[in-house]
């Protein structure tokens, strides 16, 4: 490398000095936007599910409905009419930005994600915050570049789109080493000094706003959960290669779900309206099914869900998933699958504590357990899943079983030649986007 300057500074050096600043900016703008997408979504969705609990059943299942209802055609008609980018969770649009397929019009992506994204979720589509919020990010970072004057077709312009979408993630998950693993191991897939400096910086900025804002616990805090011993590694590894197993057939139907609705071509107020109906009905029954799902996932950390309604529980959140992701909706998909994860890891507890209790003396940290190794089933993203679970439980005593877990995950779903999610939509999406184009239905 050929010194730049006199004092000896090369490219590459100065490039990360001059980052610094940007992306110090766009890790504390994004926490804000993070933080108030996320207080919104949870201060919805306990009063959603505090008010239907307390009401009859008749009355309940005609609240949720028409809650739903509504909700569901107005969040899909904003995505349709004003940013159809918005869509589902959006990693996968970023991540096409990266590689340079697609264009990040943040003007219209950051208004409509968020308002959409808050009446969909808040409105009880079981969907996550947390893809809004890192597509949020990443139209951040650009946003900021054009601040500084950043030309176009410069890597710095990248490097700031991907800090944006960490700082998003540690943000919605108070994760900042997090958000750097997956900027580099899903987004952009290498390691680069300039990216990695400044995904750490805007995911720091952002956790340390995220947390003067929505408070500095952890997401799940489980501080009475006891460590796991080598004991239960046994136990992780089988679990690890059934989470294997379901993160295909979840990739798959997720797929299969967006392919149902886009067969029957519906207007936005007719396919918003019968998934909110849909949807509606599951929450009049079980209100704690629908929305984002954290208050099921933390009964199920806590184990206070009882083994016999676990299979049920975990089929209805499935479908409910699979039917909100399919209809477009703004949403993603983290969220839905660590609540998969968490009953699937404390089933397969709890029924090794049954039948082998020396192996699984505590069935709730198989939860966590399961969490990591699902998202890594689906994701394709092993570190990512680990550092995600350690960081939102803040129990770093799991690191080994939570390796022995996900490794196992990640060996099954690449043994079944599956393809990882986002680089599923990714693919998806262009596919369509050509087709459109061909058709001359898009410009």
């Amino acid at each position: 490398m050929q010194p730049t300057s006199g004092i000896g500074l090369g490219t590459e050096e100065v490039r990360r000095r001059h980052i610094l600043p940007k992306a110090l900016a766009v890790g504390l703008v994004a926490g804000v936007v993070a933080s108030a997408f996320r207080y919104l979504l949870q201060w919805l969705e306990n009063l959603r599910v505090n008010w239907l609990m307390h009401e009859p059943l008749a009355w309940r299942l005609s609240a949720a409905v028409g809650i739903s209802v509504v909700t569901g055609m107005v969040s899909l008609w904003l995505v349709r009419r004003f940013s159809p980018e918005s869509a589902g969770s959006g990693i996968p649009h970023l991540k096409s930005v990266v590689l340079g397929e697609r264009d990040l019009p943040w003007w219209r992506i950051l208004p409509v994600k968020f308002v959409a994204g808050v009446t969909g979720i808040g409105g009880g589509l079981a969907l996550g915050r947390e893809g809004p919020t890192i597509q949020m990010g990443g139209a951040t970072g650009l946003m900021v570049a054009g601040w500084f004057r950043v030309k176009p077709g410069e890597g710095e312009r990248k490097a700031l789109i991907s800090a944006g979408a960490g700082a998003g993630l540690a943000a919605a998950f108070n994760a900042p080493l997090a958000g750097v693993m997956f900027v580099l191991e899903e987004l952009q897939g290498n390691f680069t000094p300039v990216v990695f400096v400044a995904a750490f910086l805007a995911s720091v900025g952002a956790d340390v706003m995220a947390r003067v804002l929505t408070g500095e616990l952890p997401v799940f805090s489980l501080a009475t959960m006891p460590a796991p011993t080598l004991s239960t590694l046994p136990v992780a590894l089988v679990l690890g290669a059934g989470a294997g197993l379901g993160g295909v057939i979840f990739n798959r139907a997720l797929l299969g779900g967006l392919d149902w609705f886009e067969r029957w071509r519906w207007p936005a107020w007719v396919t918003g309206g019968l998934t909110g109906l849909f949807v509606g009905l599951v929450a009049g029954v079980f209100p704690e099914l629908s929305g984002g799902g954290g208050l099921l996932a933390e009964r199920a950390l806590l184990g206070e869900v009882a083994l016999r309604w676990i299979p049920l529980l975990l089929i209805a959140r499935f479908v409910l998933t699979i039917v909100s992701y399919g209809s477009g909706a703004a949403g993603g998909i983290f969220a839905p699958l660590l609540v998969l994860g968490a009953f699937g890891g404390l089933a397969t507890g709890g029924l090794a504590h049954h039948y082998l209790p020396a192996l699984a003396p505590h069935p709730a940290v198989f939860a966590v357990l399961g969490m990591g190794a699902l998202f890594t089933a689906i994701v394709r993203a092993p570190l990512t899943g680990i550092v995600l679970m350690i960081e939102l439980t803040g129990k770093y005593d799991f690191m080994l079983p939570l390796l022995v877990c996900c490794l196992a995950a990640y060996g099954v779903a690449e043994g079944l030649r599956d393809t990882p999610i986002y680089e599923a939509l990714r693919e998806r999406n262009l596919r369509k986007l050509r087709e459109s184009q061909a058709a001359g239905t898009v410009p």
